[in-house]
């Protein structure tokens, strides 16, 4: 049997960049310095009007096929990742198999969530490559939440920016991710809900004691997404220590999902975790959502931080509700894959 790992990553955020600068001077009432103790957010990049997820999700994938000298021919399957679809139908995995040229013989699928996304799409990869499916899948995550967020909403225009990130998953020989968690609580759906642009009508999607603020199509209940987080990631990791009979002290990193700085601490103080096993990663770009855990590791190999034998858990959690989380231990050698992919890209 053959199992999934983790090869490179590419990240492809968007030239628009709105700092915190640019919104004090647009919205002169913020006070940005409170808004970034808060959020640990300085900039986020923002798609520009006819930027989409497929456009996002299609520089993503052509930067990782051009940095690592990937073979777009040996793709047998493409995840894609998003919450803001380029049409209703058909899926957007169809539009980005297509212009990314890769084979008519691979699978195409969209998968709809947010925060816990990545590791959703991680396990399902997995799955593909255990079964047979798929040797080399290509995971992409791609948001553009700024298209449903209003310019004068204080509470969601300060934390989300625009992204995409893709990920080749290969099989290789030894299993490097396990103990997948999952969790859904439907209840929790009006908390963080775009309710326009589907087939139902959007009127009493809200719970009758909540209003929206702010006249973006996307409402966030930001005390009832902190309550959420803090009732279910603690019990998600105790769950996954268990099944993997490891204590915190054994795990490298808890890559967390990048929410804001606020939620980052809180659940490191709640499980009790030292400030250097929880990396924070979103001062530059802000919440991407799906993206968060793979811009993450990116920039942690980039730094030279995750190195071949770092165990680490990743701990998805948000819109849905739904949680995720599971275990992974390092494979990739940025250093040596990337001369091994110069070295066969000049022979050839």
């Amino acid at each position: 049997m053959k199992y999934a790992s983790v090869g490179p990553i590419a990240v492809y955020l968007p030239e628009a960049v709105e700092d915190n600068e640019l919104l004090k001077s647009q919205q002169p009432s913020w006070d940005m310095d409170r808004i970034y103790a808060k959020t640990g957010i300085r900039a986020r990049h923002i798609a520009a009007p006819d930027e989409c997820a497929s456009d996002l999700a299609v520089a993503a994938a052509e930067r990782l096929f051009t940095q690592h000298h990937i073979d777009r021919n040996s793709i047998d399957f493409l995840l894609l990742c998003t919450q803001t679809p380029d049409y209703p139908l058909p899926t957007t995995a169809c539009l980005v198999q297509d212009r990314l040229g890769l084979p008519t013989s691979i699978g195409a699928l969209d998968f709809n969530l947010g925060c816990s996304g990545f590791i959703y799409g991680l396990s399902l990869a997995d799955g593909l490559i255990r079964a047979g499916s798929a040797r080399r899948v290509l995971l992409i995550t791609s948001e553009t939440y700024s298209k449903y967020i209003d310019p004068s909403d204080r509470s969601l225009r300060t934390i989300f920016g625009d992204g995409a990130a893709a990920t080749l998953i290969e099989a290789a020989d030894e299993p490097s991710l396990g103990s997948f968690v999952f969790g859904t609580d439907g209840r929790g759906a009006p908390a963080l809900m775009v309710a326009e642009g589907g087939a139902r009508p959007p009127q009493s999607a809200l719970k009758p004691n909540k209003r929206k603020r702010w006249s973006s199509s996307l409402y966030m209940d930001g005390p009832e997404l902190v309550k959420f987080t803090l009732d279910v990631v603690p019990p998600l990791v105790d769950r996954i220590l268990a099944e993997t009979g490891l204590n915190n002290d054994e795990v490298d990193y808890f890559l967390m999902h990048q929410a804001t700085v606020f939620m980052i601490d809180h659940l490191r103080n709640r499980l009790l975790l030292d400030a250097d096993k929880v990396p924070v990663d979103l001062d530059y770009c802000g919440n991407t959502v799906s993206s968060t855990i793979p811009i993450l590791m990116h920039d942690l190999r980039q730094s030279g931080q995750l190195k071949p034998g770092k165990r680490s858990m990743m701990i998805g959690f948000g819109v849905g509700f739904s949680w995720a989380g599971c275990m992974w231990t390092e494979t990739w050698a940025a250093e040596q894959a990337l001369a091994e992919a110069s070295a066969s890209h000049q022979a050839a």
